[in-house]
């Protein structure tokens, strides 16, 4: 029989060893393994490569790793090769304990692309761990009265294997009085009872040594023994009795130490010490005595320690009452532990792909989790979802798998990274959820062009600046990173293809920082304008433009220059009043122009010097010079000024003109060229007299002649009123040419403009009127005998003769001057 029985357990065992061989693809997702327990590290469990299907070496390009649903990882992976090894010794009882099949949970994640697959690997048990008795030297006390057939459970032995490698019979050392009578529970090990075959005698032999042996089903089998001493009691003629047999107890699994989980009682019919009961735990597992207690006096059955139903779901417990003559009864309580929702899920995030580009597309996989629930029974049906609205969604993938996959665009220039907030909630009740982070940044591609502060820009710089003068700068911001966000600054050719701004402006690339590379001359250009391109330094650039206006701004740096009276460095000129003249008489009229422009180029007039100071002012706005009271004869003939010329710039800048004004009786006198009497005295001619008729005779003749003017100047004038402008003239009757210039913008001089000065008739003080410009100039009818001038006016013919006649009797004037 042993023989027969050895042979069917290395059967058993050979099968077993085949099995852990096997390996089987449950679903597309889940691949299945088998080892035997206690394998050494470095065994190899299987190629995972092959049974993926995959080719040598993907494995290691994919950038596979394990992932366990705990802190630990028991195998690892050759991703060369695809063998998976044990990583360290594996030891089924530290692992699963009691629980049968002992598998082991884990993922094989592949990142590029990102992919993962469930492996399941059963751990086989070998007889490794023998019996053993927790207390090797236990007591019994029997009465020697104690009938025969009564049963005395026994500690039941511990084995830590399971099936056939667990605990399968015990046995009995050869003795007269007792015979070994093997039992199951309906949960846990089992146990033995000593069946009495023959009646002790205390007298006989007050004490009986036996020694029990807990055997195995493993090959070979292994054992453990413990001593058992029978203390032969005295007659106690009644032994307690339990009102059941059986007590039942549902206890929930949260109840807190102290907890009542049920009462047991016991009757004695003897009297005295014999009638007093006590209870106790018997021979139980470690398990109960850690978990449970009995009131001694009372027989309440209390929780001493925590209960789990996912580790254990019922007890089995013995009680033990015993009266005082120390006969003892058993009886047991069944435990049964309520499982409660008192998990909340367990996620375990295997993969995450960080950072992510901002341009990924939708349903791009962030990560890889698995989600656990320990309270299977009462949790009920487990939900996922995302705390917070963000561009991600939660997708299933298999059973307790999902994946984060992105659901909306992103844009990381919005939100640079997320902290993802991963809710996994039960049914309850009542319902429990646990909360995952999961962080995920965001990478930066080059999708926003630079952008300028400014729609555009206006710079200005003083003219005569220095070389290389800072004027400006232009910004543009790039929202990117990095590269991406680099910024570099150049100056676009204008589209009509003048590429003269070059020489104005530079631009420093890096910064916009933009340069007056020459000097500035405000009279030769007053603003200019050019385009600024800035590119960013991502690998596709972009780049945007803005225009950038510089405007030129005056300086003070021209002098007002005189266009009338002429500065040539001749001789002055000379105008004339006529004694009769009022005050208010409008003498001439001081003409300049400034280069400038604005302030600067604001003109005023003012008296230097004179002759005679209280006999002149001059108008400081417009420089017109009048008379401030009428002339007397003691008044000089000559009189001299010099009109001061300034701007308004800052500093002011001036010029001096200078001009003789002759007071005449009238028209009639001859219009003489007076030198500085200072620097050329005239002699007075004896014959006064015959000068005296000789003015006279020509002052009617300019008086003649100026009315025959006025009259052909008043014909053409409404001859020619739509066609032309009208404009009035003047005589001059000065050694210098006609032809007035006007200043250009550079400062020279150019465009002749003849002027003329003629009498304006019919005013009660017959003031002249200056410096009008006429355009274009009439011509006078041929055979009027008039001549025509260099600046091409006309002339009266007795213009010339008086002119002529003035140059060659200068001599004779009279010395009138002060």
């Amino acid at each position: 029989m042993a023989v027969a029985h050895r042979k069917l357990l290395q059967s058993r065992q050979v099968g077993s060893l085949l099995f852990m061989l096997c390996v089987s693809v449950g679903s597309a997702a889940t691949i299945r393994y088998s080892v035997a327990e206690e394998m050494e590290s470095g065994s190899f469990v299987a190629n995972v490569a092959k049974d993926l299907g995959l080719e040598v070496g993907k494995l290691a390009a994919r950038g596979a790793r394990l992932v366990s649903e705990g802190n630990k990882l028991h195998f690892r992976l050759h991703r060369k090769t695809g063998d998976l090894f044990v990583k360290e010794k594996l030891d089924r009882e530290s692992l699963c304990g009691k629980a049968d099949p002992c598998v082991l949970h884990f993922e094989i994640v592949l990142v590029e692309p990102l992919q993962s697959f469930r492996v399941e690997v059963r751990v086989f048990d070998i007889n490794d761990n023998a019996p053993i008795f927790l207390n090797k030297e236990p007591l019994l006390k029997i009465p020697e009265s104690t009938p025969l057939g009564s049963r005395f459970p026994l500690q039941s032995a511990q084995d830590l294997d399971v099936g056939l490698n667990g605990l399968q019979n015990y046995t009995l050392s050869r003795n007269a009085y007792f015979h070994l009578h093997t039992r199951f529970r309906s949960h846990g090990p089992k146990y033995a009872e000593l069946v009495l075959d023959k009646p002790l005698d205390r007298e006989d032999q007050p004490e009986v040594n036996l020694t029990i042996t807990a055997v195995d089903g493993g090959s070979p089998p292994k054992s453990g023994i413990a001593h058992i001493r029978v203390e032969v009691l005295d007659v106690n003629d009644h032994v307690p009795q339990f009102s059941r047999l059986v007590y039942r107890a549902q206890v929930l699994e949260n109840s807190a130490n102290g907890s009542l989980v049920a009462t047991v009682s016991a009757t004695d019919l003897d009297e005295g010490s014999n009638k007093e009961i006590t209870y106790s735990l018997a021979q139980n597992p470690e398990a109960v005595l850690q978990t449970f207690q009995v009131d001694s006096h009372t027989g309440e059955v209390r929780l001493r320690g925590p209960l789990d139903f996912e580790a254990i779901e019922t007890y089995d417990i013995d009680i033990q009452a015993t009266d005082g003559g120390g006969l003892s009864a058993h009886s047991k309580v069944l435990v049964e532990v309520v499982d409660v929702n008192d998990n909340p899920p367990e996620v375990t995030v295997s993969s995450v792909s960080s950072p992510l580009p901002e341009d990924s597309p939708l349903q791009t996989v962030v990560a890889l989790f698995s989600i656990r629930d320990r309270d299977v029974r009462v949790g009920g049906k487990i939900t996922c979802f995302l705390r917070e609205d963000l561009p991600f969604a939660v997708k299933p993938t298999f059973r307790n798998s999902y994946s984060l996959v992105t659901d909306r665009g992103l844009d990381r220039e919005e939100v640079s990274g997320y902290n993802i907030t991963i809710v996994a909630m039960d049914t309850g009740p009542p319902s429990l959820f646990t909360e995952t982070v999961i962080e995920v940044l965001i990478a930066d591609i080059n999708d926003n062009p630079p952008v300028f502060q400014e729609d555009s820009y206006i710079l200005t710089v003083r003219e005569n600046n220095s070389p290389a003068i800072f004027i400006g700068k232009v910004y543009a911001e790039d929202l990117d990173l990095g590269e991406n966000a680099q910024v570099t600054y150049t100056l676009l050719p204008p589209q009509s293809g003048d590429l003269s701004v070059f020489a104005y402006i530079s631009i420093n690339s890096d910064n916009g920082k933009l340069y007056a590379l020459r000097t500035m001359d405000y009279e030769a250009i007053q603003n200019f304008q050019f385009v600024v391109k800035a590119t960013d330094g991502g690998f596709l650039s972009l780049s945007s433009q803005v225009t950038v206006r510089v405007v030129v701004l005056d300086d003070n740096d021209n002098r007002p220059m005189i266009l009338y009276p002429l500065q040539n460095g001749t001789l002055p000129c000379n105008d004339l009043v006529p004694r009769s003249a009022d005050a208010g008489f409008l003498v001439t009229k001081v003409v300049a122009v400034d280069g400038d422009s604005g302030q600067n180029s604001w003109l005023s007039y003012h008296l230097l010097k004179a002759t005679d100071p209280g006999l002149f002012s001059v108008q400081q706005q417009n420089g017109e010079i009048r008379t401030l009271r009428q002339i007397s004869e003691r008044d000089p003939m000559i009189q001299k000024l010099i009109i001061l010329v300034q701007d308004h710039g800052q500093p002011a800048l001036s010029t001096t003109a200078s001009l003789n004004i002759l007071l005449v009786n009238g028209f009639s006198e001859p219009y003489l060229q007076f030198r500085d009497p200072s620097k050329n005295p005239t002699r007075v001619n004896p014959s006064t007299k015959y000068l005296v008729i000789s003015l006279a005779v020509l002052s009617f003749l300019f008086l003649l002649s100026v009315t025959v003017i006025f009259g052909i100047h008043i014909y053409q004038k409404v001859k020619y009123r739509e066609k032309f402008t009208v404009q009035e003239h003047f005589y001059d009757d000065c050694n210098f040419p006609n032809n007035l210039v006007q200043r250009g913008a550079n400062g020279s001089l150019s465009q002749p403009c003849p002027y003329e000065m003629c009498s304006a008739t019919g005013t009660s003080n017959s003031e002249f009127r200056f410096l009008k410009r006429f355009m274009p100039n009439f011509p006078f009818p041929h055979g009027t005998g008039e001549t025509k001038t260099e600046a091409g006016s006309r002339l009266p013919p007795d213009s010339n003769r008086n002119r002529s006649q003035g140059s060659e009797d200068h001599g004779q004037v009279p010395d009138n001057s002060m």
